[in-house]
């Protein structure tokens, strides 16, 4: 049963909105959505997965209100030009909310998993779960920085829920109050007694099956890389629009042909375990899977198509690259650099710039996403990377001879 069936659809009226923070709340809301899919599945959870339909929902009022805000925007044919990739940014953030839905819906309506995907996770892989902060819990009517969770268990609260209101990014001076739904990622020697402070219940963790179909590890190393990277070119087709960047643009439809790839490998693998599987129905939510994921990289590219199409970015756009102390960028490390041959120890290169590698295209190998590899860099290696405009200029110039 749908655990949002029976709720009435939220009534929307026009009222003037800031476009610019509705385009980042649906950004932030994009992201979070397919981090609680994956999630949902990969740990077999309803509860998350409950939390991905109310969070669907949500983002169903941003694009509605997105679309009224833009067409009472439009006064000219130049406006109209300009705003029309916007209008494509929104349509895509929908179509990612819609994609992560149906992943979520592989886990409520049992479309068919195998019941051993839990214990075939990486040991990499962090646990994500959902609480109800008690009234009683220590942790209620205090903020973020105060009881600084991460610091002393490596737990993150990821997103909050008060009501029907989301607080996507929770930072230091963000105070948990109880009866607030909070989605916490750490490791899993750490979220029982969290879980526990939080809630004033213990942590039941999911039992874990022992894999009963062949290679079945292979195939979740798969769904998580292509979640991965589905997530870094969905940050990646933003960054492009924001920054109007070519460059970043062309990376995310690079990744989409990878993700691509991926998806016919895997749903190939699918149909071969199938034919060896007592019951190949449970196989069935791997396919929807595989052709969600497919959606959601999809979506990226949709969202950079106006940069591609070399389509001025609207000043709405303009207004939010304002606020950003952060950006991504693409380099090109030429052989006999400063950054040839650096080791990246836990994301960061051993220089003295503070940007970070996130991924790395490397021509041979494809895509390497720095969190799951210890790579070396090598001359023709395309680096994406995080971190201030400052550094980004320095970091451009290790990258050449």
């Amino acid at each position: 049963m749908d655990p949002l069936e029976g709720e009435a659809s939220v009534p929307i009226e026009y009222e003037p909105v800031n476009v610019k923070d509705v385009l980042v709340e649906m950004k932030d809301t994009a992201e979070l959505l397919i981090d609680l899919s994956y999630s949902a599945v990969l740990h077999s959870s309803e509860d998350i997965a409950a939390e991905v339909l109310r969070l669907e929902e949500q983002m169903d009022v941003l694009e509605m209100r997105a679309r009224m805000g833009l067409m009472m925007a439009t006064r000219s044919p130049d406006d109209a030009e300009r705003l029309a990739p916007v209008l494509g940014i929104v349509a895509a953030a929908d179509g990612i909310s819609d994609a992560a839905g149906d992943i979520a819906k592989v886990v409520l309506e049992d479309i068919g998993l195998p019941e051993a995907m839990r214990a075939a996770l990486p040991d990499a892989v962090e646990t994500l779960v959902r609480g109800v902060v008690a009234a009683d819990s220590p942790y209620a009517d205090r903020t973020l920085q105060d009881i600084d969770l991460e610091s002393e268990t490596g737990v993150r609260v990821i997103a909050l829920r008060r009501g029907d209101d989301w607080l996507l990014n929770p930072g230091p001076k963000t105070v948990i109050r109880s009866e607030d739904v909070a989605l916490l990622r750490g490791p899993d020697v750490s979220i029982p007694d969290v879980y526990e402070t939080l809630t004033g219940s213990e942590y039941e963790p999911p039992t874990a099956a022992a894999p009963d179909i062949e290679d079945l590890e292979r195939a979740v190393d798969t769904i998580v890389h292509m979640k991965n990277l589905s997530e870094l070119a969905v940050d990646l087709a933003y960054s492009a629009v924001l920054f109007d960047s070519e460059a970043l643009a062309e990376e995310v439809r690079n990744l989409e042909v990878e993700v691509d790839a991926l998806e016919s490998r895997f749903e190939a693998w699918t149909l071969r375990a199938a034919a060896d599987a007592a019951d190949p129905v449970t196989l069935r939510g791997l396919i929807h899977l595989g052709s969600s994921t497919e959606v959601i990289s999809d979506a990226a590219v949709d969202i950079s198509e106006g940069v591609l199409r070399d389509i001025e970015v609207h000043p709405v756009v303009g207004m939010a690259v304002e606020e950003s102390d952060e950006i991504i960028t693409r380099v090109a490390v030429e052989s006999g650099s400063d950054l040839d041959g650096v080791a990246i120890v836990d994301g960061l290169p051993d220089t003295d710039t503070t940007m970070s590698v996130i991924a790395i295209r490397r021509p041979e190998d494809g895509w390497l996403l720095v969190g799951d590899a210890d790579a070396e860099i090598q001359g023709g290696d395309v680096l994406i990377s995080k971190g201030t405009r400052t550094a980004a200029a320095a970091f451009e110039e290790l990258a050449q001879v």
